[in-house]
């Protein structure tokens, strides 16, 4: 018979929640703020580079948001009011700016992927009990965004080598610079090789997560540990559960998974 994967539940107090405001404040505000730029850089540049420098204050305003529209409505508020009230006068083209802005941080064949969804606060919590890691283990964020993942994972494992993978180079910058302790590189997760790995952790789609068990179980050693937030893998019983008090379940699997080995494509 399949094991039964341990329950493992919170014993202590979670961390308090971050401020969240209500919407639509935040894209209020966000438009505010690329308008006030955007008047104050008009007289002394050029309309382009005005227009550019208050899109991209939209764009990385977007990144707060929770949902694909609401990011859209962030990212494309300001140029669009811009271009019906004939704030600016541009070519055609300038207006393919601010879509090229949202390329640049949200790339195309990222899309297939999760969506910029960032790990709760404390949503690991108790992961070190679930999947022990030795002083001084590789753990890799696939996919690590802003670095809230990563945040979370070094408050579970604090003598981890924590490194993070993200495509998009504008939030892999970003990441860097909010987590200057862990090492993080631009790159494709399906790429990358897991197998240097003790743990790898992921928050992905639920359409994905097939295609992850496969690329662990072709490069993951056995013993070490799979992590998924919030998605489990279909068909493999977990080696255990956390019932996350963000609303998530985290799913731990430890290597190897049942399956037929073959390599993600």
């Amino acid at each position: 018979m399949p094991r039964r994967p341990r329950r493992l539940h919170h014993l202590h107090a979670p961390p308090p929640r971050r401020i969240v405001l209500p919407w639509p404040l935040p894209a209020v505000l966000v438009w505010a703020a690329a308008w006030l730029l955007f008047a104050g850089l008009r007289g002394s540049v050029a309309p382009l580079a005005a227009l550019g420098l208050a899109c991209a204050v939209g764009v990385a305003g977007s990144l707060l948001a929770q949902g694909w529209w609401r990011r859209g409505l962030i990212a494309l508020g300001f140029p669009l009011s811009a271009a019906l009230g004939g704030a600016v006068a541009l070519p055609a083209w300038g207006w393919l700016l601010p879509l090229a802005l949202l390329l640049l941080v949200y790339p195309l064949n990222a899309w297939r992927d999760a969506p910029l969804f960032p790990t709760p606060p404390g949503a690991l919590h108790g992961l070190q009990d679930a999947a022990p890691l030795p002083a001084g283990a590789a753990v890799l964020d696939a996919g690590c965004g802003l670095g809230d993942g990563l945040k979370a994972l070094r408050a579970a494992y604090p003598q981890a080598r924590l490194h993070g993978l993200e495509w998009s180079g504008p939030l892999a910058l970003l990441c860097r610079l909010r987590c200057p302790w862990a090492r993080v590189r631009r790159g494709d997760l399906w790429a990358a090789d897991w197998g240097g790995y003790d743990l790898v952790y992921v928050f992905q789609r639920p359409e994905s997560m097939a295609r992850v068990a496969a690329k662990a179980r072709a490069e993951m050693a056995p013993g070490r540990w799979l992590v998924s937030l919030a998605f489990a893998v279909p068909g493999v019983c977990p080696s255990a559960r956390l019932d996350s008090f963000a609303g998530h379940a985290v799913w731990i699997y430890q290597l190897p998974l049942p399956g037929d080995g073959a390599a993600p494509h």
